[in-house]
This record gives structure tokens, C-alpha cells and sequence, in this order.
């Protein structure tokens, strides 16, 4: 690719090259969704995180997601209304609000004494509030979601699994009171902080583990990428993903050839029958990574048979938490055909389009890129991530 430097913001930027948003989370603001068609980037990824707003992803993407089966080769003739790719998930800031309902009897509600169980099992520490924990959301199945979720996959079936993680920092809002309903703003999807005061609780990572890793199982069932969270959390997160797809690392090509003679003898699988889904996703993106460069290493062992890429957001990397510099090592070390970009925005239109105009010129300087030949290099990698082609 031709190396350019000069990405500053005189440079004209080529919208109409195509840009894609991997990350975003305009269902949060519902009223700015009918904004979508008249901005500059192309689609939106959008991500699901809590109850509260799995079904307006669902609207959003009846509304205007990609209706073509073939959108991988058809996005220049896709309409203005065809704008988002739906993505459904549990985000580990929620992850306390899911039960093992085998651990309940299969119950598909809890008592007040069960949910105080639930909730003290969870929360780290424990706690010994019982009022804290009877005002915290009433807790649903986790089988009960992976359920739904499966169910929003197949009848979207470019959609992708998102946002689910883990994250070692977050503390739980205290709840909401009945003489602070009347103060919420009513133009959020409710489940947010909003301004909340933090509690002094967190989710046991344990937890966080058995959430992602049914989400995980579930996106390797139905053959679909997954928008990754990890905050704090750069080892065992790795960990968590590796356990999915442990015992089916890439081998060298003698092995594999091996491999594939002994399949022809014994047929698709050792009982003659269709192949078995794997337990892993094909493609994860560790969105707006907040890791080393160091770390991301790991990831690109030749063993590893997940595609994995790695997108930033001014939003998040540049916010002030982490030096510059090490949000740009991040970038240099992620391949070429591997970086995204994204909002990770709550609400859509010109600000997004601005926030996605200065973390593509950030890339691509840091990239040596041209801003025409970044936007292309860049929109060739969401495809892929989304659709796999």
C-alpha cells in the first residue's frame, strides 16, 4: 500500500470510498436513528447490551438493516435505508442480571430469597445489603437469553454477536429509586448509568466468564463474528476466548494433510454423519482495545484458528486515559488486514461521522496510509469481519 503522511485535516476525506462503523450503539438514543440515512458513513454495526435494548436493535435493523443476501458483493447498490448491521449480546457490565437457572431448579423467575442468593453469589464482594440487592433488577435466565439471542440470529442473518466481554473495573450503579424515576431523561434507553452514584460492588470475573463463554459457544454454533469487550482484563480474556477453541489449534501442513486423508476414510466426522458446528466464533473484534501492543502478539500465533481483528475509537483510546503513544503502538501492531474503526457512540448522525473521520485520518497516519487507500484497506477489513468474504 502507498505510504502518505499527509492525513491531516485539510486533506479532503473520500466518504464515497466507503466507511463502516464496527462499533456503535445508537439504539441507547433512539430519537437520533432517523439520522442514519443522511450520514456520511456507510453502515453501522450496532451492539445490543442489556435487556433493554435487544428489541430495539431488532427495530432498528427491520428499519434499516441490509436486506440483500448477498451484501458482501452487492454494498455499492444497497439503498440509503440499508444502513446497520444488527448485533445481539450481553455486555458483561450486565452480566450480574443473568442466573444459571440449573443452579434454581429451571426456575424462569426468582423469589425474593433466591434473588438475594443470586446477587450475594455474584456480586464481588459479597454483599450483606439485602435491600441493595431485592433493588437491583429482577435477574432472568442466561438459557432463556441464548435462546432469544439465537433466535434474533437467524432471523437476521448478517447479524453478528455483540457486545460481550469481560471487564474487571466496572462497579455497579446503585439502583434507582422511585423519587429519581421522575429525573431520568426519558430520551436514553433506560438501563444506563445515567449519572448513577457507583456502588462499591463488582462483577465476580468468574461470572463474566460463564456469560461470555455461552454467548461465545452460541456464536460458534451459528458461524458468527463476535464484538468483544475487555477492560482490565487482557490475560484472562484471552484465556476465556482460547478455552473455546482448544483442541482444534491450527496444525502444520504434514499434520493437516494427515488429517484430511483419515477424514476421507472415516467420512465427515468419526460417526459418518455432517461435521459438528466448532465451539468458537470464526472472527472476534477486541473493540476499541485498550491492551499493550505487547499483548495483541498472542493473538496472531499461527496456531490460533479464529481470524482476529482489533478496532479503535477516538471516543475510547484517545479519551486521556492511556498516552497517545501507546494507543498508536496498539495500531502499528495490529496487521493491516486486521485494524477497524469505530464510534462507540450512543448517539448517530454528524457526530458520529465526525468521530468516524478522525480515528480513520488517526489510523491511517499512524499506518503510513494514504486516506484513500486506508478507507479502501479499512472497508475491505469490515467486510471481512462481518461477512467473512
Amino acid at each position: 500500500m502507498a505510504e502518505n503522511n499527509n492525513n491531516d485535516g485539510d486533506e479532503p476525506f473520500p466518504w464515497h470510498l466507503g466507511v463502516f462503523d464496527a462499533h456503535c450503539h445508537p439504539t441507547d438514543t433512539m430519537s437520533t436513528l432517523s439520522s442514519i440515512p443522511s450520514m456520511k458513513a456507510k453502515i453501522l454495526t450496532i451492539m445490543a447490551t442489556r435487556a433493554q435494548d435487544q428489541h430495539l436493535v431488532v427495530q432498528a435493523a427491520s428499519k434499516l438493516g441490509i436486506q440483500s443476501s448477498d451484501a458482501a458483493a452487492s454494498l455499492e447498490s444497497l439503498s440509503k435505508e440499508e444502513r446497520v448491521v444488527p448485533c445481539f449480546g450481553w455486555h458483561p457490565w450486565f452480566s450480574h442480571q443473568m442466573y444459571d437457572s440449573a443452579a434454581y431448579a429451571d426456575k424462569e423467575t426468582l423469589n425474593d430469597e433466591d434473588k438475594i442468593a443470586h446477587y450475594q453469589s455474584v456480586l464481588d464482594p459479597r454483599s450483606e445489603d439485602r435491600d441493595f440487592c431485592l433493588a437491583l433488577p429482577d435477574p432472568r435466565p442466561l438459557s432463556q437469553f441464548l435462546e432469544q439471542t439465537r433466535r434474533h440470529l437467524e432471523q437476521h442473518p448478517l447479524a453478528l454477536v455483540g457486545e460481550v466481554g469481560l471487564d474487571k473495573s466496572f462497579k455497579i450503579p446503585e439502583a434507582w429509586m422511585p423519587e429519581h424515576q421522575e429525573q431520568r431523561d426519558d430520551s436514553l434507553t433506560p438501563g444506563g448509568r445515567e449519572g448513577r452514584r457507583l456502588s462499591p460492588y463488582r462483577v465476580s470475573i468468574e461470572h463474566q466468564k460463564v456469560v461470555l463463554l455461552a454467548q461465545l459457544r452460541l456464536a460458534g454454533k451459528m458461524q458468527r463474528a463476535v464484538s468483544v469487550h475487555g477492560v482490565q482484563a487482557s490475560g484472562v480474556l484471552f484465556e476465556t476466548l482460547r478455552e473455546t477453541w482448544k483442541g482444534h489449534e491450527k496444525v502444520g501442513k504434514r499434520k493437516q494433510k494427515k488429517m484430511q486423508e483419515n477424514e476421507k476414510h472415516v467420512g465427515t466426522d468419526e460417526n459418518g454423519g455432517a461435521k459438528s458446528p466448532k465451539p468458537y466464533p470464526p472472527r472476534i473484534c477486541l473493540h476499541s482495545y485498550s491492551g499493550s501492543a505487547q499483548q495483541l502478539s498472542q493473538y496472531y500465533q499461527q496456531s490460533i484458528p479464529v481470524d482476529v481483528f482489533v478496532s479503535f475509537s477516538t471516543a475510547i483510546n484517545f479519551s486521556g486515559s492511556r498516552p497517545p503513544d501507546a494507543v498508536e503502538e496498539a495500531i502499528k501492531a495490529v496487521p493491516d488486514g486486521n485494524v477497524l474503526v469505530e464510534s462507540d457512540l450512543h448517539i448517530a448522525g454528524e457526530h458520529m461521522d465526525r468521530h468516524l473521520e478522525d480515528i480513520v485520518r488517526v489510523v491511517c497516519r499512524v499506518k503510513g496510509w494514504s486516506l484513500d487507500d486506508g478507507v479502501r484497506q479499512l472497508g475491505q477489513n469490515w467486510k471481512r469481519f462481518v461477512f467473512g468474504a
